[in-house]
């Protein structure tokens, strides 16, 4: 063990609050690396953690120091301001020393649950994301990529997609070192693509003709409920659709270069990873 991870160590337990997601899974993955006792905040954990089961959050705070803190399903949703104001309440009496809140870039709702964190007296950093690379490999658009056809309610105002192993390097900058304290970090890769652009960015990767098709928002949904997605998911994502992807977060932001120090990964890094894995010719 090198002196700077035998130190982070001897600093506590950190919880991670949806320690299987796309940014938790990562978070976990280098702070075990880095020999930080971890406590995986998940449904399927020994003691589990719950957004639905309040009372059940106190074995998973005891002893924690610290906490990277993502909600599900999204910040957005309704009643999420009160879920964290409840969380932070018991976070300090557990006596949480600092949190790492994961945010929603260009989301008013979310700024809401920020200021909640803020105002519990503890060590905060907020890092603000938008739409992540990850998306189309490891959530609702795999199978699309996967079958050749992206069909979505998006036209052409550009995102800034951000890699979900960035938010991560931020994230675990900002559990374990110092100078981070009352930062919020917006995160976003270095340039902007549309939809289509980036679905055409993943099929050179793949070296597979992968098609880009806009769709009304109403159609869109349509098809969700025929395939049996969860309401509150299509709820989110009409949200993301019509309201986040309006040109507010079209614009990079540096967030990742002054929490590291260096620039963010481009899209096409993660698409040409990603290709390698296989997983877009399954």
């Amino acid at each position: 063990m090198t002196n700077t991870a035998q130190n982070i160590t001897e600093n506590g337990l950190t919880l991670v609050v949806g320690g299987t997601g796309k940014t938790g899974r990562r978070v976990v993955e280098r702070l075990e690396a880095l020999d930080v006792p971890v406590r995986m905040g998940s449904r399927s954990a020994s003691p589990a953690f719950d957004w639905e089961d309040e009372p059940g959050w106190e074995p998973v705070l005891r002893g924690v120091e610290k906490v990277y803190l993502t909600y599900y399903p999204d910040l957005a949703a309704p009643g999420s301001a009160e879920a964290i104001g409840t969380f932070m309440r018991q976070a300090v009496e557990a006596g949480v020393r600092r949190v790492v809140l994961l945010s929603g870039r260009g989301e008013d709702e979310a700024q809401v649950c920020e200021r909640v964190v803020q105002a519990a007296g503890l060590e905060w950093t907020v890092v603000r994301a938008s739409w992540f690379a990850q998306n189309f490999s490891e959530d609702y658009l795999l199978d699309p990529v996967q079958a050749g056809e992206v069909a979505l309610p998006a036209g052409d105002v550009p995102e800034p997609f951000v890699d979900a192993d960035d938010i991560a390097d931020v994230a675990v900058a900002a559990l374990t070192g110092e100078g981070h304290t009352g930062q919020v970090y917006e995160v976003t890769g270095p340039r902007a693509l549309t939809f289509a652009e980036a679905v055409a960015e993943i099929g050179r990767a793949a070296g597979r003709d992968i098609a880009f098709v806009p769709v009304a928002v109403g159609d869109y949904t349509a098809v969700l409920k025929e395939h049996g997605v969860p309401a509150e998911l299509i709820e989110f994502l009409t949200f993301l659709f019509t309201t986040v992807l309006d040109g507010r977060n079209s614009s990079p932001t540096d967030g990742v270069r002054r929490a590291l120090g260096r620039e963010p990964r481009d899209f096409t890094e993660y698409a040409r990873r990603t290709a390698a894995s296989g997983i877009w010719n399954t």
